[in-house]
């Protein structure tokens, strides 16, 4: 039995949002060792339109590749998507601190993102140092047990993930010793993890997809949401309705297309 069957609850525990893959608890291409670091790459996936589009590949590989290709993926609007407990081919061969058994020991996780350009979502930031701290602490391992895969793989410069610059071809901005020491922070429990308000200064209620919409207030919100959004109004938040919100995200920087409607969307929303 593969032995990270711990990865949904631990994320989840820490207050972040967790979408557990089926059949995630016995995937993988062989049962995982003793959990000894975490290393964080990025998709380079050019599908802006989707929050994890990468999902079907790391879950299922590519034709030179067996899947999985990860045991975590991260999302644009920092959900956790647990894909594999087992082992997962993202590592290759390599050295992190005397660390090489990268498949069999290392947590892999695929951030979306497409490693050139791509502004990060604050959320999403946030939501990667989190989970790492929270998986860290699980595994009793400090920061410095972090990785990135570009200073695993050997040769060294044989991988640049993760990568990211302010325009594509430029200077790598993803400073893994910054990241660490973010990491630390959080693990030294001083910050936590970003909450969107309940409700808006109007008592709107936030809105997100999967979310409890038993109340009546809820309810009328969702349906108010569909109409301004020129949407079938049914007062169900469903994948159309969340399609439609990031595209309007989208459409009215500086809002976040992270498909939750808060405090800033309905506001935009209102003056429509």
């Amino acid at each position: 039995m593969p032995n990270l069957v711990w990865l949904a609850d631990v994320l989840r525990a820490a207050g972040l949002k967790v979408a557990e893959t089926q059949g995630w608890k016995t995937r993988g291409r062989g049962t995982f060792g003793t959990a000894e670091f975490v290393m964080v790459h990025h998709t380079a996936n050019r599908n802006y339109k989707k929050n994890y589009p990468s999902l079907g590949v790391v879950t299922n590989g590519r034709s030179d590749l067996r899947g999985p290709l990860c045991n975590l993926g991260l999302g644009r609007d920092g959900t956790w998507y647990v894909v594999a407990a087992g082992i997962a081919s993202h590592a290759g061969t390599g050295n992190y601190r005397g660390l090489t058994n990268g498949n069999s020991t290392s947590i892999g996780i695929e951030f979306e993102n497409d490693g050139t350009g791509e502004v990060w979502a604050p959320v999403m930031l946030d939501s990667l140092v989190h989970g790492i701290a929270a998986l860290l602490k699980h595994m009793g391992k400090s920061s410095e047990r972090c990785c990135g895969h570009k200073e695993y793989r050997l040769p060294p410069g044989y991988k640049i993930d993760p990568f990211s610059s302010d325009h594509p071809g430029g200077r790598d901005t993803f400073d893994m010793n910054v990241f660490r020491l973010r990491i630390a922070t959080v693990m030294n429990g001083n910050t936590a993890p970003t909450v969107v308000p309940p409700t808006d200064g109007k008592d709107r209620p936030t809105l997100w997809r999967g979310m409890p919409k038993r109340s009546f207030e809820v309810q009328a919100a969702i349906k108010t949401l569909q109409t301004r959004l020129g949407l079938d109004v049914d007062g169900d938040y469903g994948p159309k309705t969340e399609a439609a919100v990031r595209q309007f995200q989208r459409d009215h920087p500086p809002l976040v297309p992270d498909g939750r409607v808060g405090p800033k969307s309905w506001s935009v929303l209102e003056i429509m």
